[in-house]
């Protein structure tokens, strides 16, 4: 992950954090754990609040009946893990690279009409820019009752050549489950266990699966908030565990490589419609990319707020985990989470 003098930016608290998620003028209050706390504490859908700085844990508190030990369900965040499996099965060569075509893998697409789906690479899965249309928002009831999720993402109609435009898609990660466990002859979860979770130190348990029995890539993994940490510092470390290197340094920095989000206009989904401090975001290899206050920072999102921050230049990890089941639009959370973190959390730590 590429990382920037800290003398190009002015550092300062917020000036309005629904304007964007960056630099502003006044100073920033000193570093407070007991402000974070009294601030989480009134947000009713928080359910934790993680802050890791230089591989210590500096903050950790749990809100409206979470525990330590026991396991969120990180939503669209299981796209980040996804990429990292690809990362390791590409290193390990199990998968020749992100260039390999998919049909590679779906033989039934040499028969298809469509002649473009046969153009589509691993790459283009991990950045949303298969030209699939997507099995998201108002697709996703049919795509996952249907009898084979993987045939149903497949037979979507192309509305673009691979690789020209953005449409964020679960089905996208679906496909590199299903390509995860053709490479390895292993299930994703066994997979992730072995290749990442216990190098890290834990353990993930099984999450959902579909009609054929291949995990659920993309949504519904489930992990303590502890874990979303230890994830998120191997990236701060550049692909580094406690035990050794887990995932090559150069996937971390193109994972988190973000590419414009062009989409085609009227595309079905949006995670971040409705206030946005990170409208200007971007996509890399299922991780989201963005700066924060002039730092660049990488993260994991999922729905109703799940997230795990990865900002290098100040050393920082952030995880915070929410009620799963309502958006974080909904009676402004996510304003509300983004001031805590943008005034109270970012801003005093930058100008340590």
């Amino acid at each position: 992950m590429r990382r920037r003098p800290l003398a190009q930016f002015a550092v300062g608290a917020l000036v309005a954090v629904s304007a964007s998620w960056t630099v502003a003028a006044a100073p920033a209050p000193a570093w407070s754990p007991e402000r974070v706390d009294e601030a989480a504490r009134a947000l009713p859908r928080l359910h934790s609040l993680l802050v890791s700085r230089g591989g210590e844990l500096v903050f950790e508190r749990y809100y409206n009946s979470a525990r330590r030990d026991r396991p969120a369900n990180i939503k669209s965040a299981s796209k980040s893990v996804i990429s990292a499996l690809v990362g390791i099965a590409i290193d390990r060569r199990l998968i020749p690279s992100v260039d390999t075509p998919i049909v590679t893998y779906f033989s039934e697409l040499a028969q298809d009409p469509d002649p473009r789906k046969r153009a589509i690479t691993v790459e283009h899965l991990l950045t949303m820019r298969s030209g699939l249309e997507g099995t998201s928002n108002r697709n996703y009831g049919a795509w996952v009752t249907s009898r084979n999720w993987v045939r149903h993402a497949l037979a979507r109609p192309m509305f673009a050549a691979p690789g020209e435009e953005m449409e964020y898609s679960t089905g996208n990660t679906h496909l590199l489950s299903a390509i995860l466990t053709k490479a390895t002859g292993k299930s994703t979860w066994q997979f992730a266990n072995e290749v990442l979770a216990r190098p890290l130190g834990f353990t993930l348990p099984q999450w959902p699966r579909d009609p054929q029995g291949i995990y659920f890539g993309g949504n519904d993994m489930l992990m303590t908030p502890r874990q979303m940490i230890a994830f998120g510092e191997l990236y701060l470390n550049n692909g580094r565990g406690p035990a050794g290197q887990v995932i090559s340094a150069g996937w971390v920095d193109r994972s988190c490589e973000g590419r414009e989000r062009a989409r085609r206009p009227g595309a079905a989904f949006d995670p971040f419609r409705g206030f946005d401090p990170l409208r200007d975001r971007r996509y890399g290899y299922g991780w989201w990319v963005h700066e924060i206050r002039g730092y660049d920072a990488c993260f994991a999102w999922g729905y109703g707020g799940q997230y795990i921050f990865v900002v290098p230049e100040l050393d920082l990890v952030i995880v915070t985990t929410s009620s799963p089941d309502v958006s974080e639009e909904r009676r402004g959370h996510r304003r509300l989470l983004f001031d805590v973190l943008d005034e109270l959390v970012v801003a005093p730590i930058a100008t340590r």
